[in-house]
């Protein structure tokens, strides 16, 4: 049995959700029958729909706390290849401040209350017990790993963890009230153009309940954003009524649950070409 195998098995008996990490601390990439999301996705990733593949495929979401599965046949090569062990905090109800130079570190000592810090790299990792949204680049240096994010396992680190503050909670508000929504171009009508829609209120109801599921997901942001667009798309995307105000405010929307810019496009696209538009 490899040392990372070792390493996984008891982590994931003390219920930490464990994945494997190949060169280059990236986890290993979907196996040939996921490839291209061919089995439809997986709960909480950019596409939505079920996986049961028993591979350590799609990222962070492959993480488990089930011995049997990390220690099948089905694991074995990515085992036997891997470089190291990731985890994932909010799958575990942690959250990771990544601090990534000196200059973070010292923000974190001046700003952030003292909790277990174990050391990387090229910096520290905090840990605070409770989840939250992740996001990177909150200040310069500064990560947030926490639900739909891994982090590196290094060591449990010293000192005593304690409860996650509201200061590591307003740093993603704060990011993400200051990122400016993607304007995205709306497709030319389709089919002749003509609005079926009775009155204006239609499409602003419309949009008013799509940004209401959006900020009320708990769970499975990436899904949940993605089958919004495609809803809002297949009602109002063929007969050009959508406009940049109407999308800006589904991506500030989206924004607000930690989408990143890059992501929210990437849904947007995906559901203009399910639905050929």
């Amino acid at each position: 049995m490899s040392a990372n195998l070792h390493t996984a098995l008891r982590l994931a008996a003390e219920g930490l959700p464990v994945l494997p990490l190949r060169k280059g601390k990236v986890p290993f990439g979907n196996c040939l029958a996921c490839a291209q999301n061919a089995c439809g996705g997986r709960p909480n990733m950019k596409t939505p729909g079920p996986c049961t593949c028993p591979h350590p495929c799609h990222g962070w979401a492959a993480a488990t706390t089930d011995t049997h599965a990390i220690n099948s046949t089905t694991w074995d090569r990515a085992w036997r290849e891997a470089a190291g062990v990731a985890y994932h905090p909010g799958g575990a109800g942690l959250t990771v401040v990544d601090l990534d130079n000196a200059e973070a570190i010292a923000w974190a000592r001046a700003s952030l209350p003292a909790t277990r810090i174990v050391p990387t790299t090229r910096g520290e990792h905090w840990l605070y017990r409770g989840a939250m949204q992740g996001a990177n680049g909150v200040r310069p240096g500064v990560d947030i790993k926490s639900t739909m994010a891994y982090a590196r396992w290094l060591g449990p680190g010293a000192g005593t963890m304690t409860a996650l503050p509201d200061v590591v909670r307003a740093l993603t508000v704060r990011e993400l009230a200051t990122v400016r929504p993607v304007t995205v171009s709306v497709p030319a009508p389709v089919g002749g153009g003509k609005c079926p829609h009775r009155t204006p209120t239609y499409l602003d109801r419309g949009i008013a309940m799509a940004e209401q599921r959006i900020t009320e997901a708990r769970s499975a942001v990436h899904a949940t954003v993605y089958r919004t667009f495609l809803a809002v798309l297949s009602t109002h995307g063929r007969c050009g009524c959508l406009t940049e105000a109407h999308t800006a405010r589904l991506f500030t929307a989206a924004q607000a649950q930690g989408e990143t810019a890059r992501h929210c496009t990437d849904a947007w696209t995906n559901a203009l070409t399910t639905l050929g538009l």
